[in-house]
């Protein structure tokens, strides 16, 4: 191996490290703050009167839409 091949390696098993560590120490963080406790009201804190679960309220435009929006088409 060459002098940049050698440096290379360390660059990369050296961020691989501290991804990992990094990575460890948000999952740790995560479970004892309990981010990671109840996802049931985690996933409905999204919604609310405008918008209740299981209501559609958004949807795809059509090509009518689409033209009716910006009749320059």
């Amino acid at each position: 191996m060459t002098v940049p091949d050698i440096f290379i390696s360390v660059i990369l098993l050296g961020s691989v490290a501290l991804f990992g560590l990094a990575a460890v120490l948000v999952f740790s963080w995560a479970f004892r703050t309990g981010q990671l406790s109840n996802f049931e009201q985690a996933a409905q804190s999204i919604f609310d009167a405008d918008e209740p679960i299981g209501q559609p309220t958004d949807r795809f435009p059509t090509a009518n839409q689409a033209l009716a929006d910006n009749p320059r088409k």
